[in-house]
């Protein structure tokens, strides 16, 4: 689950909870309906998403990112505790080359 995902389905039920409390209850329109319907529709697509779990990286932050190639490389492993998520990992190697002091 991602954040991007959760408030993907808060917007999409927001959306759809607007559009359900300003339906005319005598005669809908057919076009609220349709808006309604395509909210409802958004809003399962996130909620199918947030079920779905952890992609090939394994990372709570990018569950569908790119796998590092390093990983599980035996001739130059990755260091302890680093992940399969090459975004993470990236971002640990620049954090590590600036404390170093280079750019």
């Amino acid at each position: 689950m991602s954040y991007a995902d959760l408030r993907e389905l808060q917007s999409a039920l927001n959306t759809a909870s607007d559009i359900a409390f300003s339906l005319d209850a005598a005669a809908p329109a057919p076009h609220e309906a349709d808006q309604l319907l395509d909210a409802l529709r958004r809003a399962l697509t996130a909620a199918n998403a947030l079920g779905a779990g952890m992609g090939a990286t394994g990372c709570a932050e990018h569950p569908r990112g790119p796998v590092d190639p390093l990983y599980g490389d035996k001739d130059d492993p990755l260091p302890q505790g680093w992940g399969r998520c090459l975004l993470c990992n990236d971002r640990r190697r620049r954090a590590g080359a600036q404390r170093r002091g280079w750019r």
